[in-house]
């Protein structure tokens, strides 16, 4: 095989693997098919990645010695397709092992903010509503030491209005908001794969002013990736930002 016709392979094998990268997190999103194709395409973008990054530096070597700068750009090209493609599973998988296999995280571990509103629209879902218990707080304490409340120094009453606010800046789809309870339900979903995860927030008196403890939890998934541990410190953040 020349090495135009390596370079050639190896360049469409690269466009093909980047295309699949995009697609399997849109198709999720799009209702095109579930989780496990969209993970089932990454699997094979990872195989189809290496092996295309393989055959480019095969068809660069022989495009070098051939002297054809064709050849090596479509070489060079398919080299830089096929590692940015498989860059992305070998990134999910090292998150993966980076931290703990859970998907519910809450800045209370004793006393969790409980899901109310949002059990009808979880209603079917893998992941169940209830919290883990002791076992999931441990993972959680080593995995996420910095996800604990928040207290302001403000009252309880204004400090519900900024976690309503909060959550519709960040592009949450509020559930319910019940004042009198300081119960706020969203949902939030995942920007590549669209997953829904659900989100409750707790406002309670405290002696310095109001408490809020949050708490977010994927429907699917037995690991979240880190998803709801980052979601719950861009809210705090958001939130402590509206009340400023």
């Amino acid at each position: 095989m020349s090495a135009r016709t390596l370079a050639l392979v190896a360049a469409g094998l690269g466009v093909a693997a980047a295309l699949a990268v995009a697609l399997a997190g849109l198709g999720n999103r799009w209702s095109w098919w579930g989780p496990l194709t969209a993970f089932g395409l990454l699997r094979a973008v990872l195989v189809v990645g290496l092996l295309s990054a393989v055959l480019a530096l095969v068809a660069a070597i022989l495009a070098l010695r051939a002297g054809t700068v064709g050849s090596l750009a479509w070489a060079l090209l398919g080299l830089v397709l096929a590692v940015t493609a498989a860059a992305v599973p070998i990134s999910l998988l090292r998150m993966a092992r980076s931290v703990p296999a859970i998907h519910d995280i809450t800045t209370d571990t004793g006393n969790p903010p409980r899901l109310v509103a949002l059990l009808e629209l979880r209603r079917g879902a893998p992941n169940s509503a209830e919290y883990g218990g002791a076992e999931v707080a441990v993972q959680q304490r080593a995995a996420y030491p910095d996800i604990a409340p928040a207290v302001f120094a403000k009252p309880a009453d204004r400090v519900f209005e900024g976690a309503v606010a909060a959550a519709r800046r960040m592009g949450w789809t509020v559930v319910a908001a019940v004042p009198a309870e300081g119960r706020l339900e969203a949902t939030a979903s995942t920007p590549w794969f669209g997953f829904i995860d659900d989100v409750v927030v707790r406002v309670v008196a405290a002696p310095q002013g109001a408490r809020v403890d949050v708490r977010s939890v994927s429907r699917v998934g037995r690991s979240d990736l880190g998803a709801n541990a980052k979601r719950i410190r861009t809210y705090i953040g958001t939130l402590t930002r509206e009340l400023t």
